[in-house]
């Protein structure tokens, strides 16, 4: 009886495999576009409820699903729109493109009968936030002005230097280890005025979205963090203007097509002009910055889309006539998307990018010109082998030009001798393969490795020293110096140095449930640029350098752990994820080291290590009238420069202290505590309230610690770095949106933005000096501080 009933089983499971593997498979592919202007739609969810299985679209709309032949519901949902439900019969290869209708227009035809599940809890993605642009524009900020930047520092994990400081530190990194990409190309310096402002216009914006870990391996160059910014491609259905008027600055945005449903322009400026109110107070000096962003797309077929994208932006700050300071970026990007099938799609970028910082001093007589220039090409390409298989690849070549510095004359009776710093090039490959795999039902993984290689050109001269070491110890004193070269070579033509890195990235996400999940990752990553910098908010001035013989690359390890939960049907969501980060070859300097017009700056620097580590929460209220978040960091930033290996000097070994005698200490970046509430009520059509209070653990700095009088000078003395700190910072912020009644039914749409940043007038230090009281003749301590209450106003429009 058995044998029979065994066969019986056998024969069922071999010819229900048949039947299985012999059931024929078919493809959806297509565009997701926003109906009004044709605009494609970045990370929109397809989902497939019968079988549980879904996709997103890529970063050019685009999104690919193979399954069994049969009849399904297909369900697409993006934030801000009108979900859409689409039943299909899948008997062959279909291509199916959707429009997609913001929320406040009613649709009949669109029926949605049940939520649909949020697929962000399955995919195993973490660490990462996106902002939309409607959400960045609610957010009170300093003078009215909508930003990107500014925005971010209400996420967990996300901090400044502090107010009016440039660039932001993620999860206890310094600002250069941020990869900040606008339209694939990369921003060096992404703040205007000295961070009071950022480079990146928000309307000419469309999608934001910052990974702090687990980042694809399609991404390197930096350890921290990739900021990841898309321009809008421009409205091919209707000419459309966008702006605003605000108390310092004012913007202005056109979108239209070319050719109607198949090619489209954009361009927008801004501009600031408070500088032209300085001379009625007899004020000579000035500080202003303009921008430019422009974009053309032209879709040639079905298969092939074209687009030429661009950004410039200058700053302007001058005292007087006789000091002068510009700096501001360039970049240029032209991409090529090509369809080969209905499964594989391909991006081609050809990208220039150019940071130039500029210097006039009459009063001295000469000019002074630095920068960084890349030229990048990469060619990115995602195969949708299946539901449960997709495989993201590519090629991408950087080469660098860095120019640190270069003085020329004014006149001819200045005296001066034009000198340029020594130039230096470099070129970084990156290969790498990506793989999002859903294994079951419950478990779903992103894996990759990222091959990088770096290589260090020729130069025009490279010192050389002894023992290869040009920077010494002084046993005596038990302090660092510079070292004097031995000699000099010319290694034009030749290779410097070579670093190859291999970079594994894996992700994974264990669903319990449609509202439940762990995930975990591990990220490698190397950085070979530098910024050359001892402050602890990049400036204008900061230098880029390249690792070479004496610089070595930045290699990190993260770690990181998290729970994902969705609370009723999405209408509330809560995040919190752990994070350990180890970093190599961290640069440090010694003390009193000068990096500015620096022709050896290895001189100055040492390798260390850092590590941060901490945790994150995060809880949002995603539905209703009532919108927001809550935020909270608790981590710690810490650098170490041990002595290096003992040296053998006439016989005796010198051990070296290293810096802060080899100890662990605070980053200018640490904040133990870091808290943020951002709420926005929608009381009706005509008013919005929109309000964010932060409070974070002040900045690691340095007090002196005695003093001792030198030829009738009282000198201040210093003990060791980053053991004190400023006081704690905290600020709320409030705005009021009104949206006059005779909106409805016209072109011409327009709202009013009240906002005062800053509302109690607390006086947050930027920094404390110590100086003689001339009275009392007693030491005192004098906070710094750059904002008190702030009120402002915005008129914004569009038609």
């Amino acid at each position: 009886m058995y044998q029979p009933l065994r066969q019986i089983v056998i024969t069922i499971f071999f010819l229900s495999s048949i039947c299985l593997f012999s059931q024929q498979r078919f493809t959806i592919s297509g565009t997701i576009t926003e109906a009004s202007s044709n605009e494609t739609l970045i990370g929109v969810t397809l989902l497939v409820p019968e079988i549980n299985t879904g996709v997103t679209t890529n970063d050019y709309g685009f999104y690919s699903l193979t399954l069994p032949e049969g009849e399904y519901q297909i369900r697409l949902s993006y934030l801000g729109y009108q979900d859409i439900v689409q039943t299909i019969s899948l008997t062959e290869d279909l291509r199916l493109n959707f429009e997609m209708f913001e929320e406040v227009e009613q649709l009949d035809e669109v029926v949605v009968t049940e939520d649909v599940e949020k697929i962000n809890i399955r995919k195993p993605q973490m660490s990462v936030n996106t902002l939309s642009v409607q959400t960045i524009k609610k957010i009170p900020v300093i003078l009215g002005e909508a930003d990107v930047i500014k925005s971010l520092l209400l996420l967990p994990g996300v901090t400044s230097a502090g107010e009016a400081s440039s660039g932001f530190n993620v999860r206890g990194g310094a600002a250069d280890q941020n990869l900040i990409l606008l339209d694939e190309a990369t921003i060096f310096n992404s703040s205007h005025l000295f961070g009071f402002f950022s480079v990146f216009n928000p309307d000419a914006i469309k999608d934001v979205k910052l990974f702090k870990g687990g980042i694809p391996a399609r991404y390197g160059g930096r350890v921290s963090s990739v900021l990841e910014i898309f321009q809008k491609e421009g409205n091919s259905n209707k000419f459309h203007m966008t702006g605003g008027i605000g108390a310092v600055a004012s913007r202005l945005l056109a979108e239209g097509p070319i050719v109607k449903d198949k090619a489209a322009f954009l361009i927008g400026g801004r501009a600031s002009y408070a500088h032209l109110a300085l001379p009625l107070f007899d004020i000579p000096n000035k500080a202003y910055f303009y921008d430019l962003n422009a974009k053309l797309n032209y879709k040639i077929n079905e298969r092939n889309n074209i687009y030429l994208s661009g950004y410039f932006g200058r700053d302007v700050f001058s005292i007087s006539e006789s000091f002068e300071n510009t700096y501001g970026n360039s970049v240029l990007n032209f991409r090529w998307n090509h369809l080969f099938s209905n499964k594989l799609f391909s991006n081609l970028s050809l990208i220039y990018s150019d940071y130039y910082y500029g210097l006039e001093l009459d009063f001295v007589g000469f000019k002074w010109n630095s920068g960084i220039k890349n030229f990048n090409v990469k060619y990115d390409l995602k195969h949708y082998l299946s539901e449960k298989f997709q495989i993201n690849y590519g090629l991408n070549n950087i080469y660098y030009k860095f120019n640190p510095g270069k003085i020329i004359p004014n006149s001819p009776e200045s005296g001066i001798i034009e000198e340029q710093l020594i130039e230096k090039y470099a070129n970084e490959f990156a290969a790498y393969v990506d793989v999002e795999h859903k294994v079951t039902e419950d478990l779903r993984l992103q894996y990759g490795l990222r091959f990088s290689y770096f290589m260090r050109l020729g130069q025009d001269e490279l010192n050389v020293y002894e023992n290869n070491n040009p920077v010494i110890f002084d046993p005596f004193l038990l302090v660092y110096r510079e070292a004097e070269p031995i000699g000099t070579i010319n290694p034009i033509g030749e290779t410097l140095s070579t670093f190859a890195n291999l970079e594994p990235r894996i992700s994974l996400a264990y669903t319990l449930n449609q509202d439940n999940s762990f995930k975990a990752s591990y990220t490698r990553l190397a950085q070979y640029l530098h910024l050359l910098s001892n402050t602890s908010s990049p400036t204008p001035l900061d230098v880029w350098t390249p690792s070479g013989p004496f610089v070595k690359p930045q290699l990190l390890d993260q770690y990181a752990l998290g729970y994902f939960r969705n609370i009723k049907n999405g209408d509330y969501s809560f995040e919190t994820e752990v994070f350990y980060k180890d970093i190599q070859n961290r640069i440090d300097y010694i003390d009193g080291a000068n990096l500015i017009a620096n022709n050896a700056i290895e001189q100055v620097i040492l390798n260390g290590t850092a590590r941060a580590y901490g945790l994150e929460l995060l809880f949002r209220k995603n539905q209703g009238k009532f919108q927001g978040w809550l935020a909270y960091t608790l981590s710690r930033s810490e650098q170490r420069t041990p002595g290096r290996a003992p040296v053998e000097d006439n016989g005796r070994s010198n051990l070296e202290t290293g810096i802060n005698l080899g100890q662990w200490y605070s980053t200018p970046y640490d904040k133990t505590h870091d808290f943020s509430v951002f709420g926005s009520y929608t009381l009706n059509k005509k008013w919005t309230f929109n309000s964010n209070f932060i409070f974070q653990t002040g900045q690691p700095t340095n007090y002196p610690v005695g003093q001792f009088e030198f030829q009738g000078i009282v000198v201040p003395y210093y003990g060791l770095r980053n053991q004190e700190r400023l006081p704690d910072y905290n600020r709320l912020d409030i705005s009021a949106t009104l949206t006059p009644k005779k909106n409805e039914g016209r072109n011409w749409k327009s709202e009013w933005v009240f906002s005062i940043y800053n509302v109690y007038n607390r006086m947050n230090a930027a920094s404390i000096n110590f100086r003689e009281n001339q009275d009392t003749g007693v030491n005192e301590a004098v906070r710094t501080s750059i904002f008190g209450i702030v009120p402002s106003v915005t008129y914004n429009f569009k038609f």
